[in-house]
């Protein structure tokens, strides 16, 4: 691949399918990076002493994917040498050991990937609308994230 047509490129996707590490790494990797770094975050098997035995995901999806875009265009304000971003997360139900979510990101040395993956997850946590339900043996608990603004009004 010539390098003039590697053009930068974020790959956003919300989906009930299983998600596959190989397939979002593979979108970021370019022959003028030197670092792909990812976060996949998965579901465990215990919360605070409850066995969890499944999530579950809802989204409102078109702003979920216009903020995660948001999110895309800070890191390139933040890390111009950023090359290709990948942000897929799950909806419906994440069985326990499976993916939630996997952000790939690449550029031409390790820090500015490693920066961008921290950065995509805490801002991701904070500000996109995908809400998680924990199941437990016998009962279920909708989630709040820390990082979340709407629900923490002193940040």
């Amino acid at each position: 691949m010539d390098e003039g047509e590697d053009v930068p490129k974020d790959f956003i996707k919300l989906k009930s399918e299983k998600l596959s590490v190989d397939e979002v790494s593979e979108l970021v990797i370019s022959p003028c990076c030197g670092a792909l770094s990812l976060f996949i975050g998965t579901t465990r098997n215990n919360f605070e002493g409850k066995k969890v035995i499944r999530l579950e995901y809802e989204a409102y999806t078109s702003m979920a994917e216009m903020e995660i875009k948001k999110i895309c265009r800070d890191v390139r304000q933040k890390w111009p040498s950023v090359k290709h971003i990948a942000m897929y997360h799950r909806l419906g139900v994440v069985p326990v050991t499976e993916a939630s979510v996997i952000i790939a990101v690449s550029s031409p040395h390790r820090a500015e990937s490693l920066e961008a993956v921290t950065h995509c997850i805490n801002t991701l946590k904070a500000f996109v609308p995908i809400w998680k339900k924990e199941i437990y043996e016998d009962e279920y608990s909708w989630k709040e994230n820390k990082e979340c603004f709407w629900t923490n009004p002193e940040k």
